[in-house]
């Protein structure tokens, strides 16, 4: 190995005693320059005169390209995250943990939260954990189901769902039935299904005006790319509504209501009969 000191300018600046080491590839000569030049090897242009190499200074021509600005939010790693932020990164479902047959609630809970409507409406709801009268148990519940799913955004761990549990069980004793040996009995997430969709439709309020169909029909529309279908649906499709008492009774129905058992009528234009013979002129069935 032959080691030699060699000076190099570059512009207005010069270093000296560079190590050069004459065994080794260019490259590695080059990227001793790049660190304390910050030219890209690519862009050096090294030119030296005839002579030996100790002690002669060699000529580098390049511009260096501009430092990296360092970024304004610190990288953070995954295995610095915490859960909420390893939820949120990864989009990582949450799990519900079987706390002895009650997967029957988990697929019940589970299937209420894929709906955003109902997740937005219980995060508007304000009623607490505790309560008394006629509605008490409509209010635990609806409040323990909010909770439970404020928690499931923020981790992505099985979660235990011991007090929206234990409300269900106050609230309708038939899903605490236990066997011989003290451990709790399988039920039907139908019939689950049923009361929770009763409690909520006690609770959670309805979004207001009259366009809630409108607004349904319309994403369903464009989901399935029939956007010819929506134009005319905007042009004569139109949704009654009662006036009066009716209008103002169809304002308090609830969010349940509204999007799982939908009820309304409908006009057509005068002319939708042919406006529908040419979109069927447009399409084949088989």
């Amino acid at each position: 190995m032959v080691l030699f000191a060699v000076n190099v300018k570059w512009g207005k600046e010069k270093f000296d005693g560079v190590e050069l080491n004459t065994d080794e590839p260019p490259m590695v000569f080059k990227a001793q320059l790049f660190a304390l030049t910050g030219v890209q090897p690519a862009r050096q242009k090294v030119m030296l005169k005839g002579g030996t190499l100790k002690g002669m200074t060699l000529l580098m021509m390049g511009s260096a390209d501009a430092l990296p600005e360092e970024p304004i939010a610190r990288p953070v790693f995954v295995e610095d995250m915490t859960e909420e932020q390893l939820a949120s990164a990864m989009e990582l479902p949450c799990g519900l943990t079987n706390l002895g047959n009650t997967c029957y609630m988990n697929a019940t809970v589970q299937c209420i939260r894929s709906v955003p409507e109902v997740k937005e409406a219980l995060k508007r709801y304000g009623g607490a954990l505790r309560a008394s009268g006629e509605m008490a148990s409509a209010q635990y519940i609806t409040a323990a189901l909010r909770d439970l799913f404020d928690s499931m955004d923020k981790t992505s761990s099985s979660i235990p769902p011991i007090i929206l549990l234990q409300f269900l069980h106050m609230a309708f004793p038939q899903f605490a039935e236990k066997g011989d040996q003290g451990q709790y009995l399988q039920q039907d997430a139908n019939e689950c299904w049923v009361q929770m969709m009763r409690v909520l439709q006690q609770k959670l309020e309805g979004i207001e005006g009259d366009t809630v169909m409108e607004v349904i029909v319309v994403s369903l529309l464009l989901e399935l790319g029939l956007i010819i279908y929506v134009i005319y649906f905007i042009r004569g499709f139109v949704l009654q509504t009662d006036s009066g008492a009716s209008a103002t009774a169809s304002k308090k129905k609830s969010l349940i209501d509204q999007f799982f058992s939908i009820e309304f009528e409908t006009a057509y234009p005068e002319d939708w009969g042919k406006t529908c013979r040419v979109l069927m002129s447009f399409c084949f069935f088989n």
